[in-house]
């Protein structure tokens, strides 16, 4: 991965901040955000009861976004005004979540070359970061701890079975959503969960009296699933009140 290309934010939670990380979480921000987007929230998390995790905060790279009248941003792939007619199917853009999705494994595959196994990694993301963890975490093609899916959905669905790795055919996938979500609208997350679920996918889901963002039950929810995919194997932590 080119570094200079590629602005990466760390922290390391639940430890001694020199302690070698037991497990490590790649968190992907939202449209027009960047990786300092989320580390207040991760900062809400406890994962002291597991031992040091690393969170990992990419910024996305700077390209023109369609239905932001061609506004450069950091955005994960480009979003096109939705068609006149709502029956047309929504347009995507393959070339950039593909090339996106590129990206994101080099950050899983960086993970492992630092010590921290696959299947010791959560993927996570809000809004497009969430369709980017939906997208290259069911394609990954080493076996991943979990998934996370905030306020957002999965893109590329029509290939998207035919695409999923075996390797995580059975990871568990933590999504969220709130119930007023203007920008995503949660018939969209339901959807998604419906075909994850459909495909054998153990799926956690909620739903939140809130609008497009991240609520304080929801950072604890997310709390409880993390200590719990991300336990040593034989290990039960208590999960924060």
């Amino acid at each position: 991965m080119n570094e200079q290309a590629l602005d990466v934010i760390e922290m390391l939670t639940g430890g001694d901040a020199a302690a070698l990380p037991v497990a490590s979480v790649v968190v992907l921000h939202g449209l027009g955000a960047d990786g300092r987007d989320f580390v207040p929230i991760v900062q809400e998390l406890d994962m002291s009861p597991i031992g040091p995790v690393r969170f990992v905060f990419p910024s996305a790279p700077v390209r023109p976004v369609t239905i932001n009248g061609g506004y450069e941003m950091r955005a994960w792939y480009d979003i096109f005004p939705p068609g006149a007619d709502p029956n047309t199917p929504r347009s995507e853009d393959e070339a950039g979540l593909r090339q996106s999705a590129a990206i994101v494994q080099q950050l899983l595959d960086r993970e492992v070359e630092r010590g921290v196994a696959s299947h010791r990694t959560v993927l996570m993301g809000f809004s497009q970061g969430c369709a980017m963890a939906l997208m290259a975490g069911l394609r990954a093609p080493n076996r991943l701890a979990g998934i996370v899916g905030l306020s957002g959905y999965l893109p590329l669905a029509d290939t998207a079975l035919a695409e999923r790795h075996p390797a995580n055919h059975h990871t568990p996938v933590f999504m969220g959503h709130g119930e007023q979500d203007p920008v995503v609208e949660i018939g969209r997350g339901e959807a998604s969960r419906d075909a994850l679920l459909a495909w054998g996918q153990a799926v956690d889901w909620h739903s939140y009296p809130m609008e497009h963002s991240v609520c304080a039950e929801e950072v604890s929810d997310l709390n409880r699933w993390l200590l719990r995919v991300l336990a040593p194997e034989g290990a039960n932590p208590t999960p924060p009140a």
